[in-house]
């Protein structure tokens, strides 16, 4: 491939040297390093003018670390003369965030309780200096902040879920600072919301983790076809739906049911349909504390499933999700190397790892040829 430059941030260094290899080049040559007082330094030791730049760097470990030193690159290469910059990010930061207040059950949260004002109104007449109300926000707050604490309930928000004032739109903000560092182009792999891509001013190529998903069902799980599918939650009921109409599976789904009045912060969960004495597996894209698949599991495992085995699209696996998938009930989880996994894989026997350099280094080809990228939305057997 002619004009092209790969540069592999610190992320996930093995991922870019694979990508590389697949396409037939070397890495290109970049010094990254941090100056004693921590700041990012990035040195571009190779020619980039007219040239297309390709920056994989993903949004794992020390994400915020991790995405100043991809932004900076982005910068130096744009400085350098490139003729176009990509960001290859596999697993994008901060697009679990979302610009909208909201509870851990999904609804929205409200800015300030109903009731926080009880006792003043703008139309209150002027008080006396004895007892002028200075700041009557504060009040409010701190009466809705101590019957929070006393476990009351206050307009259906619940101490346990936390009183949100307001929301940074961080999902904005990591648009907008990618864009503005110079990147022409990001290619990226399912995306908690899909919607994300509407934050970006230059085009988004978000790859799809499922013909992965099913080229491992198909490769590995014997007679898959007797198999279900499931959603550990209904926000990823559409993805499983999808691998489970083009395997010809059935499908379930785990279903959070609030049933307590006085306790709305707390979620029943229910499976909605027919597993026993079959192999279950669960269908997510992202895996970072594991509280989600360990408790479908369970719940699976206890309506009488043979087998449960999860396949993830991102296997963050921070804090203490790795014991806690050892002590679950879970057979098996998949995960993809979109960050990496070698430090899991030596924690958990019940690990496995499927590639996505394949399906990266065929889009990088495809785009830097001004192909179409469509058929990696449906077929593997291309790479």
């Amino acid at each position: 491939m002619r004009n092209i430059v790969i540069f592999g941030g610190s992320s996930h260094t093995e991922l870019a040297e694979q990508i590389a290899s697949r396409l037939n080049v070397q890495l290109g040559r970049v010094k990254l390093s941090k100056f004693s007082n921590k700041e990012t330094n990035v040195e571009i030791h190779e020619s980039v003018r007219e040239k297309d730049v390709y920056i994989i760097q993903s949004g794992c470990g020390h994400v915020n670390d991790n995405l100043m030193e991809l932004l900076i690159m982005i910068s130096a290469c744009k400085i350098a003369s490139a003729a176009k910059v990509t960001a290859v990010i596999p697993c994008f930061p901060y697009a679990r965030q979302p610009d909208a207040p909201y509870k851990k059950n999904g609804e929205l949260l409200s800015r300030i309780p109903k009731d926080a004002f009880i006792g003043y109104t703008f139309n209150t007449p002027a008080s006396t200096p004895a007892n002028e109300v200075k700041d009557p926000f504060g009040i409010a707050l701190a009466r809705f902040e101590e019957q929070s604490a006393n476990g009351a309930s206050t307009s259906g928000v619940s101490a346990r879920n936390g009183y949100k004032h307001w929301i940074a739109r961080s999902g904005t903000l990591i648009a907008n600072l990618i864009t503005c560092a110079g990147a022409d182009h990001i290619i990226t792999m399912d995306l908690h919301d899909p919607q994300f891509q509407g934050f970006f001013d230059v085009p988004v190529d978000n790859l799809y983790g499922q013909p992965l998903m099913i080229k491992y069902i198909k490769e590995n799980i014997p007679n898959y076809q007797n198999a279900i599918i499931i959603s550990p939650d209904a926000g990823g009921a559409k993805r499983a739906t999808a691998i489970a109409d083009k395997l010809h599976m059935d499908f379930a789904l785990i279903h959070k049911e609030r049933r307590s009045q006085s306790q709305p912060h707390k979620t029943d969960m229910m499976l909605v349909g027919e597993v026993r004495d079959k192999v279950c597996i669960l269908i997510d894209d992202i895996a970072d504390t594991s509280c989600t698949i360990t408790k479908a599991a369970k719940i699976l495992s206890e309506s009488g499933a043979k087998k449960v085995c999860a396949i993830i699209t991102h296997g963050i696996l921070s804090g203490d999700a790795i014991q806690r998938i050892v002590a679950s009930v879970i057979d098996q989880v998949i995960v993809s190397d979109s960050v990496p996994q070698s430090d899991h894989l030596a924690r958990c026997s019940k690990l496995k790892v499927f590639n996505v350099a394949p399906i990266f280094a065929e889009a990088i080809r495809r785009i830097h040829n001004g192909e179409s990228i469509s058929a990696l939305f449906n077929i593997m057997d291309l790479i």
